[in-house]
């Protein structure tokens, strides 16, 4: 494992081999799995969950309700939200669970609204708004999302 000095690293959960680099910050209740790389800029909040083998790329935070299933791509700058009716000092009971399952890739700038699920091996395009889940294997992209077309296995 490599954690990088300029790193703000609080949980213990971190798997062998996985690299996270300077400026992330990932919270003490967090778990990360295997072999991931967590790029600069970072943050992954307490009841996040991250498989093996994934790989969040910069300027990405993960928000509490968020689970990221093993062989995960997360481009930069994509965007999770996690309240579905946000308010400065409102804070809901529990936050929108969101699953983006194994083998999926989310492009640059995505935006994946609360609660929505990306399943397993979809991908999704750069800068798409996802707003409704991503079924197994899909391709979308844009404004809000659409499917454009199946990945064969």
């Amino acid at each position: 494992m490599y954690i990088h000095p300029l790193s703000d690293v609080q949980s213990k959960n971190i798997g062998e081999g996985s690299r996270v680099w300077q400026f992330a910050v990932i919270l003490s209740k967090a778990t990360l799995g295997i072999n991931c790389n967590i790029c600069a800029h970072t943050l992954i909040e307490n009841d996040v969950v991250v498989g093996d083998n994934v790989t969040v790329k910069s300027g990405v935070f993960l928000w509490d309700g968020i689970t990221i299933e093993d062989n995960v791509f997360i481009g930069p700058n994509a965007t999770f939200t996690n309240d579905k009716k946000p308010r400065s000092k409102v804070y809901p009971e529990s936050y929108a669970r969101t699953i983006v399952k194994q083998g999926a890739s989310i492009g640059a700038n995505a935006t994946i609204l609360p609660g929505v699920n990306i399943g397993i091996k979809a991908m999704v395009g750069a800068g798409a708004v996802v707003v409704e889940s991503v079924p197994d294997y899909a391709v979308v992209v844009g404004n809000p999302a659409k499917i454009i077309k199946y990945i064969q296995e």
